[in-house]
């Protein structure tokens, strides 16, 4: 069985919830679909609890009935019976009905989650009356059933694994599984959600759980690109991807895909593939454990990067210096992502500056501090193992005119790193797209 994820713009409108439908059923397979929220409903139910939070019902009543109305209107375009519009509208009218009840009481921080949960019951809902209106034989399965994490807020992969394949086993039949993205019961019962890479996650997560075929990622995009298209002309789709070349794209900029949301795939050994809605014969971008030996894929950036520098003499044969260092970041929650050393001082980045004067304070107790702010990574990714000789080379030879802060090559087989200024991230993306894929 395949497992298959669409988004919020992929089901944003009844006419894409109509064509997403033929793309679930082409292939007459049983397939597992896992849907997010229709496109801006989170924005309007996160809304919603702010006003709650901020103990203003008349507020986030008339979101609610701004959204209520924009859902009534999506019900007569989407289905062509009276029989399953009144179903439709008698099941919304029980959500909204449900947010108002919100409006009257205390409310709590498990209640905003709860309240966030509705986008994605509201369109597996829409989506599997239309299937029954269509004569699909689907089923809707709800994710708050076995989507379980633990105690550190982790996804419980024993317990989904459990549960979901005794629903799937008691369901036995159906053409289209459909359930929610996102959403799940924290450890005591609780509705919470995924927190990183949200119906991404699920979708890698119930992948792993039935054993899949193949995992699916339909977004408006088609796969990765090689470079940034919104920056940089001439990129192009990357057609296949190991496993941690992505997690570096995704966690150095690459906005299609979460670091960690494929991981429960990468373990089990399950292709994901990233496709696009608009253009369904579109190859896209595979992702797998599979290496193409050799090769340059692609280059990411990643911005709001500061460079922190401490020097200092006694740094000089000094045993736990570094340690003292690390501890710092440690004891602030902030994580580090390039690293440079010399005989007497240490260069680092950081994406988070909310304790930047408290760390720098800190670290003043061993040595000289400067701070360089304005930063951007810019990561080049592929097969870049230390025995392909040459690919250091071809790098660094598109950065020549660059200002270089910092350069990190060693740490991964999959990476090479430059921290450069931001006003210069347009001119390195381009000449590295000039340099490493449009030459012939």
């Amino acid at each position: 069985m395949k497992v298959m994820k669409f988004g919020g713009t992929s089901v944003g409108t009844p006419q894409r919830m109509k064509e997403v439908t033929k793309l679930v059923t082409a292939s007459g397979q049983p397939v597992l679909v896992v849907f997010s929220a229709m496109s801006g409903t989170t924005n309007s139910l996160v809304e919603i609890s702010d006003y709650l939070y901020k103990k203003n019902p008349e507020g986030a009543n008339e979101v609610i009935n701004k959204l209520e109305q924009k859902y009534m209107r999506h019900v007569e375009e989407l289905y062509s019976t009276d029989e399953w519009k009144e179903n439709t509208r008698n099941f919304l009218l029980g959500v909204f009905n449900y947010l108002r009840s919100f409006t009257k009481e205390l409310f709590t921080s498990f209640e905003e989650k709860s309240i966030v949960a509705q986008g994605e019951i509201m369109s597996t809902n829409m989506i599997q009356n239309y299937m029954q209106e269509l004569g699909i034989n689907s089923c809707l399965l709800s994710a708050l059933d076995f989507m379980r994490t633990d105690k550190n807020a982790e996804p419980d992969s024993s317990y989904i694994r459990e549960k979901l394949n005794t629903i799937l086993k008691d369901k036995e039949g159906a053409q289209v599984y459909i359930t929610q993205g996102f959403i799940c019961r924290n450890a005591y019962g609780e509705i919470d959600n995924l927190q990183r890479g949200g119906s991404d996650y699920t979708a890698s997560l119930i992948g792993a759980a039935i054993n899949a075929d193949e995992i699916q990622i339909w977004t408006d995009i088609d796969g990765m690109h090689n470079n940034d298209p919104r920056v940089v002309d001439k990129t192009e789709p990357v057609h296949q991807l190991h496993f941690e070349e992505a997690a570096e794209l995704a966690y150095f900029g690459a906005k299609i895909l979460h670091p960690t949301c494929v991981q429960p795939a990468k373990f089990a050994g399950i292709p994901v593939r990233l496709l696009n809605t608009m253009d369904p014969e579109a190859e896209g971008t595979t992702i797998s454990n599979k290496t193409e030996f050799g090769k340059i894929k692609a280059v990411a950036a990643k911005d709001n990067i500061t460079a922190i520098k401490i020097k200092s003499s006694r740094m000089l044969l000094a045993t736990g210096f570094l340690r003292k260092v690390f501890e710092i970041f440690e004891s602030y929650q902030t994580a580090i992502d390039m690293v440079c050393t010399s005989e007497v001082g240490v260069s680092m980045s950081i994406d988070n500056n909310s304790h930047l004067n408290e760390i720098v304070n800190e670290l003043k107790k061993y040595g000289t501090v400067t701070v360089d702010n304005d930063m951007c990574i810019i990561c080049v990714v592929g097969d870049l193992d230390w025995s392909n000789v040459g690919f250091e080379t071809l790098a660094t030879e598109a950065m020549k005119n660059i200002p270089v802060r910092m350069i990190s090559y060693g740490g991964s087989n999959y990476n090479i790193s430059f921290l450069i200024k931001e006003s210069d991230k347009k001119r390195a993306l381009q000449s590295l797209s000039d340099t490493l894929f449009n030459k012939k």
